[in-house]
């Protein structure tokens, strides 16, 4: 009976170095909330955090209990036949384990790093930023992150893992008992073999035996989802990336014309509801004819696409912050419009640039990646569009036009011309990972615009660089100093460094793209100006006391900045409308300036007429509230400095979203339909 009791000894090693891997993502866990939680002091809250270790520790058996069956199937048994094998057996456990440890720290820090980032654990973004620069991300680990210490900690952390390893492998066993009838011998077996597997079904399935019983993100006891930090932090990192991993973002791409023709069908006009397919393109359903010029057409029309380039620090309640006072020399214009409440075509670079220069959203299909895209685009284009209004359109981009496939994606979009700055700065301009420093490129930008004047009008897309991590701009030979810029801010925010050096190349970015602005109006008195940022960012230090909060609201998460000026426009123009996006910018823009009954494309109505809500594949908005798709929770768009209660309920708009994104895929399944004017 010797084999059985080998296997007896063995099945329990590895029910002792089961349980190491949930206390590691306990203690990880507990390290995310007092990193990150916006209540610094749990009183109040350990119901809560009760409920958040509980739930989290039986969803992260999900993976956990593997550990429990692989040791058991590749050690235990085998161990059981082969007394050799057997010997070496907790080495072996402990390897396996540490690899397996080393994975979830990866994990762990990668989602302290992701939330440092985007506010979240790891969610949809992680599959947009598959092409990313690789060389980008490796300086913004190192430089911004501290990449360089997280990679010593595999050191101690797994020495430490190790002997706890070896303390729980060497707590004492339960001797194999000695039974007088062998089948009473087989019998025990059998019933040992049995526990075994019924173990790790039921940690596998989350202290259930069925797997439809298995903890999920909708099940999450509600004192705990009430709270959306604690929420986000009862999901273990395997966990998290697992959801994303099912939930890829080509899927759209699979499906065919009659599985997304219901979804389309919901945004069509009435007229369309029925004859679209038949069309060439659903777009043709977009079809619009402008009532006729409000200020007199500009020849010189500036679009500049800041990095980064958010509304939280345009916001009353960060005043003391002083980080975007040329924006605010900017819109004081009494004919400058600025809308608080905007929302970006995405959540990061790429696909917020092509959902705006396209007209349809990106929807994280990358697009500007897509060889079809590179040949043709489509009738909702925006330098397509206003080239048919006599424009020349020129792209003017401070990094390499490299990245992102600009090269190919940005001359089939419709643009007459492109201009890199890393070719037309002067050489040797200092820059950034991505591209030139922001005040050289426009400077440079707005010399040869000068230099090239021409009787024909001329739309200039700008887009800068320099506002993005790792922000390593020397900002003291540029003028920054936290006791001159922002002498009222709290002592906490001027003195912490990573901080400052987060706000002052803000300050720098806003500055550049102000003094081009300022630059061309003075030099074009007729311009129409529109500047906007791409997507919003974390620039607010919370944890230094700026505010009461210790936390973005959703509304300074996802709004990024929005203001246009011309010398003839009225805020009485627009409306009354509060809200916005990227989506209503090329409406706008030919709305103002094309004659009654010009025919132009776009998805999104302009914003001179009165707006009730907007919906992206990403986010939507209303007059009221905004919230994120894969959140089932909004927040007012209420500006204050205390905490924001969020509101919960069913996911409004989601038949909206999916038709937009339907929409894409379309498009995208159907390269034939592509087409640009030349």
């Amino acid at each position: 009976m010797a084999l059985f009791s080998l296997f007896f000894a063995g099945v329990q090693q590895d029910f002792k170095i089961l349980w190491l891997a949930p206390l590691v993502c306990a203690l990880f866990r507990a390290v995310f909330i007092y990193v990150y939680s916006p209540r610094k002091n749990p009183a109040g809250q350990w119901k809560k955090l009760y409920h958040c270790f509980r739930y989290g520790f039986w969803w992260g058996m999900d993976f956990n209990a593997y550990v429990f069956a692989i040791g058991m199937l590749a050690v235990s048994l085998p161990g059981a036949f082969f007394p050799a094998w057997f010997a070496i057996g907790d080495t072996l456990r402990s390897v396996g384990v540490l690899v397996y440890l080393a994975v979830l720290y990866t994990a762990f820090m990668g989602k302290m790093i992701f939330y440092f980032h985007y506010h979240d654990i790891y969610n949809h973004i992680l599959w947009l930023g598959k092409k990313a620069d690789k060389n980008n991300l490796a300086d913004i680990f190192f430089n911004q992150n501290h990449g360089g210490w997280i990679l010593l900690g595999y050191l101690p952390y797994l020495a430490l893992c190790w002997f706890a390893a070896q303390g729980l492998l060497g707590l004492p066993s339960l001797t194999y008992p000695d039974f007088d009838q062998v089948v009473l011998h087989y019998g025990f077996n059998v019933l040992v073999v049995l526990a075994a597997a019924a173990l790790f079904y039921y940690c596998r399935f989350g202290g259930t035996f069925r797997h439809a019983d298995k903890p999920e993100w909708d099940e999450i006891p509600s004192v705990v989802k009430q709270d959306v930090f604690l929420a986000k932090a009862t999901v273990d990192d395997l966990v998290a990336l697992e959801i994303v991993w099912k939930h890829p973002l080509q899927e759209l791409l699979e499906h065919t014309d009659e599985q997304a023709a219901p979804a389309i069908r919901t945004v069509l006009p009435a007229a369309w509801q029925e004859k679209w397919q038949s069309s060439v393109s659903p777009l043709e359903a977009f079809r619009r004819e402008a009532k006729g010029a409000r200020i007199a057409k500009p020849k010189h029309i500036f679009i500049l696409f800041g990095e980064s380039y958010a509304q939280a620090p345009f916001d009353p309640i960060y005043e003391a912050l002083h980080i975007v006072e040329g924006g605010k020399a900017f819109r004081s214009d009494p004919h400058t419009v600025a809308i608080d409440n905007f929302l970006p075509g995405g959540e990061i670079s790429q696909p917020s640039l092509v959902s705006l220069l396209s007209g349809i959203y990106d929807a994280g299909l990358e697009l500007n990646e897509r060889g079809d895209f590179w040949q043709g685009t489509v009738p909702t284009a925006l330098p397509v569009q206003l080239r048919q209004l006599g424009y020349r359109t020129v792209f003017w981009y401070g990094g390499g036009m490299n990245w992102g496939s600009l090269q190919h994606y940005i001359p089939a979009n419709g643009f007459d011309a492109y201009m890199d700055a890393t070719e037309f700065c002067p050489k040797g301009s200092p820059r950034t990972w991505l591209g030139v420093y922001d005040h050289i490129f426009l400077e440079n930008a707005a010399r040869i615009i000068k230099d090239t004047e021409d009787d024909r009008p001329v739309v200039h897309f700008l887009y800068t660089t320099s506002n993005h991590g790792p922000y390593k701009m020397p900002l003291e030979k540029m003028g920054y100093s936290p006791e001159k810029i922002m002498p009222e801010a709290p002592e906490a925010v001027k003195k912490d460094a990573a901080w400052q050096r987060h706000l002052g190349v803000y300050w720098y970015a806003d500055r550049a793209l102000a003094a081009f602005a300022k630059d061309m109006q003075e030099t074009y008195p007729d311009s129409l100006i529109v500047m906007t940022g791409d997507h919003s960012m974390g620039v607010i230090p919370f944890e230094d006391g700026i505010v009461e909060r210790k936390g973005p609201t959703v509304r300074e998460q996802v709004c990024t900045s929005f203001a246009m000026y011309h010398r003839e426009l009225t805020a009485d123009m627009f409306a009354g409308n509060t809200i916005g996006s990227h989506g209503n910018i090329l409406a706008t823009l030919i709305e103002l300036i094309a004659p009654a009954g010009h025919a132009y494309y776009s998805l999104q109505p302009s914003l001179l007429e009165p707006i009730d809500r907007i919906v992206t594949p990403y986010h939507w908005l209303t007059r009221e509230a905004v919230g994120r798709h894969e959140d089932d929770f909004w927040q007012s768009l209420e500006i204050t400095g205390k905490e924001l209660p969020v509101q919960r309920g069913a996911k409004p708009y989601e038949k909206e979203r999916a038709a937009w994104c339907e929409l894409t895929g379309w498009m995208a399944r159907h390269p034939e339909l592509l087409d640009i004017e030349k």
